[in-house]
């Protein structure tokens, strides 16, 4: 004897596996506003401009005219940093911090023996921050996930990103001190002070058009590659003590060397007197010639 099911049954049953086969898809989807995703991608060019830009607004606030004229020896040690081919690294702090020593009048010297003072700097941060917002649906590929898990049904492709605005920002930072004392007794002498700075570049597309460029390491803001004319903040960058640290400049010894030899006024004036008794001279001597042409012979 064969014992059958019901229609209504069979279709109860499958009615209820496609409820819930909704409601997971449902909260799949659900889910997939919730998630993030990240990437891994080495360091480019934005990156190190960043880093850079930093560490040149920073150096440009310390100001080490107290030390001009003095003999100088910049103590390093703590300013070493893992050496790496892509991203800035101690080397570049270190350079410009001599560079700006050397703009304010102050003799570098390569042993501490040698030194009247010693200047001793200090790394606090030289990093990268960065984040990225996306206003609408992210790309991502659960629901692919979730029907390979389950099996027996179609493959969903990956859903691509759906958004109406995205925004990307990247932030370097950097962080410096120096003091002095001398090398004598350890005296101290000066100290700087914290400079602390940051750069940033910002990345927006609106609707898939962009991006719009903007940030300190740019040059105003640019669409698509071309620079939009705006009003530019006041900040470091835009002070004389940046422009000096990063315009080229010819120092007093240079321009020194450079320069026409210039007699002084006293030395031309015995010049002139010299030459003006050479003509007294010259002349006195004519006239005593002339006399003695014209004077008669006597027989």
């Amino acid at each position: 004897m064969t014992i059958g099911f019901p229609r209504e049954s069979r279709l109860g049953a499958w009615s209820r596996d496609m409820r819930d086969l909704t409601k997971l898809l449902l909260v799949c989807v659900f889910l997939t506003g919730l998630l993030g995703c990240g990437t891994t991608k080495s360091y480019t060019a934005t990156e190190q401009l960043l880093m850079s830009d930093a560490v040149d607004a920073t150096v440009a606030k310390i100001d080490f005219e107290p030390l001009g004229g003095k003999k100088v020896y910049l103590d390093s040690t703590y300013l070493k940093t893992v050496k790496t081919t892509q991203i800035i690294d101690s080397d570049y702090v270190i350079s410009s911090l001599r560079q700006k020593m050397v703009a304010a009048g102050v003799f570098l010297v390569d042993n501490r023996a040698d030194a009247e003072l010693i200047a001793e700097a200090r790394m606090g941060a030289l990093g990268l921050d960065g984040h990225n917002v996306t206003y609408g649906l992210p790309a991502t590929n659960v629901l692919s996930s979730a029907t390979t898990v389950l099996g027996g049904g179609a493959l969903i492709p990956a859903i691509p990103e759906i958004s109406l605005a995205r925004h990307e920002a990247k932030t370097g930072a950097a962080k410096l001190a120096v003091f002095a004392y001398k090398r004598e007794n350890f005296e101290p002498y000066w100290q700087s002070g914290l400079a602390r700075s940051s750069s940033d570049a910002r990345d927006t597309w609106f609707l898939g058009v962009g991006p719009w460029q903007r940030g300190t390491i740019y040059d105003g803001t640019s669409f698509a590659g071309k620079r939009m004319s705006l009003v530019p903040k006041t900040s470091v960058r835009q002070t004389d003590r940046f422009e000096d640290y990063r315009s080229p400049q010819l120092f007093t010894a240079a321009i020194k060397e450079h320069e026409p030899v210039v007699e002084s006024m006293s030395d031309l004036e015995e010049d002139v007197q010299k030459i003006d008794g050479a003509e007294v001279q010259l002349a006195s001597g004519e006239e005593a010639t002339s006399e003695a042409d014209t004077e008669p012979v006597k027989q």
